[in-house]
């Protein structure tokens, strides 16, 4: 497969900032919720669940930084604040949502895959030889002792 672009290193570098974002544990949790409407700070805890305080400000504040969500303040009494996404972060949920929709039709194949290797890797602590590869440099079958 021909590559679409030429590579620059600085598109190397915004793709893998995008992707360290998006690649966390929490921001594309945070981002989906945020799909459904604004939520105020323990409404998207609670939806989320199994993410702390400190761990979902990190998150947000990071997706703010980045101009994928906005933060509002109201002045009530108490204070509300709201999460919401911006045109950005609405703009990030088809690529997300592509991406959920092929992890849950593969996950069956991810984790036969991973069971394969996981029996192969067991196979080599207990001192049999490990299963031949494809490498895809050399394009034929090499042998674990060969591969360094």
């Amino acid at each position: 497969m021909k590559p679409r672009y030429k590579h620059l290193p600085a598109d190397c570098r915004a793709v893998s900032d995008v992707l360290a974002r998006v690649g966390d544990k929490w921001s594309v949790l945070v981002v989906t919720r945020l799909g459904g409407g604004p939520l105020r700070f323990n409404e998207l805890r609670r939806s989320i669940g199994g993410i702390s305080q400190r761990m979902l400000t990190l998150t947000l504040r990071g997706l703010e930084r980045d101009g994928l969500i906005t933060r509002t303040v109201f002045a009530t009494v108490p204070p509300r604040v709201e999460y919401a996404l911006t045109a950005l972060g609405r703009d990030l949920l088809q690529p997300v949502s592509t991406l959920g929709d092929w992890a849950l039709r593969n996950q069956a194949k991810i984790a036969r895959a991973r069971d394969q290797f996981d029996s192969a890797a067991k196979s080599v602590a207990k001192g049999s030889a490990m299963p031949a590869r494809r490498e895809a440099r050399h394009g034929g079958l090499v042998a674990a002792a060969s591969r360094n």
